[in-house]
């Protein structure tokens, strides 16, 4: 499947680009797991490694990481880098499920 397959969808899916390496992205995997268990089918997740999809992420302008993404139905609603809260990960998703 597809980026573009897996992010055209109703269900908002947040996106995480990451590296191995990268010591904030390492805090920030618990959060979004945290934020996945709560929200279960109401979210999609997908990790993306940026060292290993160097195209992607230069294509999305991802220029420091941890960068998340929240699409919906193929549309970037929003987009943060740097740790986020649990709780502003789930404000920002149940905002844009509700539209």
């Amino acid at each position: 499947m597809s980026f573009k397959e897996i992010i055209n969808s109703d269900i908002p899916t947040l996106v995480d680009f990451h590296a191995e390496w990268c010591g904030p992205c390492h805090q920030f995997s618990p959060i979004i797991q945290e934020v996945k268990n709560e929200l279960g089918d109401k979210l999609k997740v997908i990790k993306i490694d940026v060292d290993k999809n160097q195209s992607l992420a230069s294509s999305l302008k991802v220029m420091s990481i941890p960068t998340v993404m929240i699409y919906r139905n193929g549309i970037a609603e929003w987009r943060e880098s740097g740790v986020q809260s649990k709780q502003t990960l789930i404000n920002k998703i149940n905002e844009i499920a509700s539209k």
